[in-house]
């Protein structure tokens, strides 16, 4: 089975080993007989998102975020459209963000979101950075965790019943108050989780790589072959430790 990725903006947003992600859904994907085709998908680019399987927007500085606004916010329409009808997405910080309605900065300027997320973010006067550790709230794998690291400036509210990724264990997440991380909207999880997020959230990654095989199949998410995953459990192990060491969630 051929699963068609579209990473929006790679030249734009990739910062802190976000591209990493890719290269693990590559690598797990193969693993079970699968080839994953990823096309960039730069400013300009008129793509039919729908063909696509899943969709990937990482991170970025304020100055490349303001840069791919304008295009992002214009294919706002067609990523709500795809996301309902049941491609996979995965969002991390800038693009998390931005995914959301808006991100209003220090200086009074706005950059105008995609709206897929219930979310605002206004950015904040201190950054909010570290090992985070989070209690999934996924009802595919409740109580599961997810170890990562964290480095923003903006803090985002998600809306009254809104789905988290997350209780934050330790670390900051959304806002560094509410006590959640991350989002979820259908198949479309955005997060601040940097590190890269997948290679230490294996069960995480095979969770994406179901949903975009339920998209190209035309069916639902199938529970995949397990992996000998030793050395991703072992750096999660470290990094969820690390986490832990910062002595629970910061009031």
């Amino acid at each position: 089975m051929i699963v068609r990725v579209g990473h929006l903006y790679p030249e734009y947003l990739n910062i802190y080993a976000d591209r990493g992600n890719i290269a693990v859904l590559e690598r797990r994907a193969a693993a079970r007989g699968h080839e994953l085709s990823v096309e960039p998908l730069s400013v300009g680019a008129k793509p039919r998102l729908g063909s696509y399987d899943l969709l990937y927007v990482g991170g970025g500085q304020d100055r490349e975020q303001a840069m791919i606004t304008p295009d992002l916010s214009a294919r706002g329409d067609a990523i709500r459209e795809v996301v309902e009808d049941g491609v996979a997405l995965l969002a991390v910080c800038g693009g998390y963000q931005l995914l959301g309605r808006g991100y209003r900065g220090r200086d009074g300027s706005r950059l105008e979101g995609v709206g897929l997320f219930p979310h605002e973010t206004v950015a904040g006067d201190t950054r909010m950075i570290g090992d985070v550790l989070l209690e999934s709230t996924l009802a595919e794998a409740a109580g599961r965790t997810i170890a990562g690291f964290e480095n923003h400036a903006g803090r985002t509210r998600l809306d009254e019943g809104a789905a988290p990724l997350g209780r934050v264990v330790a670390g900051y997440g959304n806002d560094g108050t509410s006590g959640f991380e991350g989002c979820r909207v259908g198949r479309a999880l955005g997060t601040y989780l940097h590190g890269p997020l997948l290679p230490r959230n294996p069960w995480l990654a095979d969770l994406l790589l179901s949903w975009a095989l339920a998209h190209a199949t035309g069916g639902e998410p199938q529970e995949l072959a397990p992996l000998a995953d030793e050395l991703e459990l072992q750096a999660h192990a470290v990094a969820a430790a690390r986490a832990r060491s910062r002595g629970g969630r910061p009031a």
